[in-house]
């Protein structure tokens, strides 16, 4: 499910487990000839698994506290699967015991979005995914953002969301792992201020992927578009867009596209930067002191134009 190529690896201690899971969610006689690490993943140990007629699935592999970090997964994949948007990979199995929890899940031949038809695919899909829209922000249930928690609790009012749920844990986070100082002061001064973006802009609750950079977006060989690991939460479209926008990668197709279709808010660059902040400090929690640079900076910038609408 991946464009990586696979190494192989040495049988790993979990595999009967999923051998096992695979024969009773698929009533067939499925047994592991051969298991090929995948490469890439920074959080699970990543399988692809094939029998010895053709078969062939992905497996995402931890330890047995990893469990609800599968079951978001799952629930986040088959939320987009009933959306008629993008293609995912279909759940097998998700299941632990005492030692690790495991993710089975269809193995897709994929390739990356790299032309202008794919750009225009994606965000045709994308727009179909932000139309299903419900009254509240939020979702059912927590989930991850990477590997740190994300909460989801339903809201009605989206910037009271974004401060609560969103950025004020992540400052809390970056504070408790030694980035307070400035990063912090800067953050409470904008926590304080972020209703202010949303005045003259009033978001729908649509159903977002939640982490969508190009790394979690691909290709089927026939141009039909996949995403997979999802942060699936609803909230402002335009924050899917500025996580596409943060690494790159994405063709610039799929911008334009998305826009003809569905216009943007003139104040979305602004916004673009607090959307960013997020995923930013979120990087900062997760891998460190490279990412501080980038927080301050978005932090304050983002004072700084809040500072200059007060005047």
């Amino acid at each position: 499910m991946t464009p990586t190529t696979p190494a192989p690896t040495p049988a790993h201690p979990a595999l009967a487990a999923i051998e096992d899971a695979i024969r009773r969610h698929t009533g067939s006689a499925f047994r592991i000839a051969s298991q090929h690490e995948i490469r890439g993943g920074s959080i699970h140990v990543a399988l692809r698994i094939d029998d010895d007629v053709g078969s062939r699935y992905f497996v995402k592999l931890g330890e047995a506290s990893r469990l609800p970090m599968f079951e978001a997964e799952a629930d986040g994949l088959a939320a987009i699967a009933s959306s008629a948007s993008f293609r995912t990979p279909a759940v097998i199995a998700c299941e632990a015991d005492d030692t690790h929890a495991f993710l089975v899940l269809e193995w897709l031949e994929l390739r990356p979005v790299t032309t202008a038809a794919d750009g225009a695919r994606c965000a045709e899909a994308l727009v179909r995914l932000h139309r299903d829209t419900r009254e509240h922000f939020g979702w059912p249930r927590d989930n991850f953002i990477g590997s740190t928690p994300q909460r989801n609790g339903h809201q009605a009012n989206w910037a009271r969301f974004v401060v609560d749920q969103r950025l004020r844990p992540q400052f809390e986070l970056a504070r408790a792992n030694g980035y307070g100082g400035d990063l912090h002061r800067q953050g409470e001064r904008l926590l304080d201020r972020v209703p202010a973006l949303f005045l003259d802009y009033r978001p729908s609750a649509s159903l977002l992927h939640g982490d969508l950079w190009h790394g979690n977006a691909a290709m089927l060989a026939d141009g039909t578009p996949v995403i997979f690991d999802p942060a699936v939460h609803r909230g402002d479209r335009e924050s899917d867009l500025a996580m596409s926008e943060l690494f790159g990668g994405f063709p610039s197709s799929f911008y334009a596209e998305y826009r003809k279709a569905w216009p943007l808010h003139e104040d979305y660059e602004q916004r673009k930067m607090l959307y960013s902040l997020y995923h930013v400090l979120n990087h900062l929690n997760l891998f460190g002191k490279g990412y501080l640079r980038e927080a301050m900076r978005l932090a304050t910038r983002l004072n700084e134009e809040l500072a200059r609408r007060a005047d």
